[in-house]
Order: structure tokens, then C-alpha cells, then sequence
């Protein structure tokens, strides 16, 4: 294995931090497609198991992402 380069190389900048952010990507991904696959198989919509929680489940504002949205 090769010794790595100096750390002011630009080169390895960017293989750090496509190791550190793919990291994020790949699982946010691979979590995506597990929850679509689990969702598939059970045939529930988001809908469907957001009105599992009642009439008493309230209107939220919430923060995602840098973005306010509400939840109907």
C-alpha cells in the first residue's frame, strides 16, 4: 500500500472528502431503497400510516434540510 501524500495536496483533499461524503450518500441511499422495498411488500402508503395516528395528530411545522414546511 502506497504511504499517503502530504496532507496540503489538493488531490488528497478531494479523495477525503469523497470518502467522508459518500459514506453519508451511500447509506442514505441504501437506506431509501430498503424503506421503498419494506414499503413495497406491506402495500402502506405514507398516508396510510400517517392517519395511524389518529385525529389527534396535529398540523407541524417543521425544519428539513434548511427549508420550513407543514405537515398536513
Amino acid at each position: 500500500m502506497l504511504p499517503p501524500p502530504a496532507p496540503s495536496d489538493p488531490l488528497w483533499a478531494l479523495v477525503v472528502a469523497v470518502i467522508y461524503f459518500g459514506t453519508f450518500i451511500a447509506i442514505g441511499f441504501i437506506a431509501k431503497r430498503v424503506l421503498d422495498k419494506t414499503m413495497r411488500q406491506s402495500g402502506e402508503t405514507l398516508e396510510e400510516i400517517q392517519a395511524q395516528a389518529g385525529p389527534n395528530r396535529g398540523k407541524r411545522t417543521l425544519f428539513l434540510l434548511g427549508v420550513w414546511r407543514s405537515e398536513e
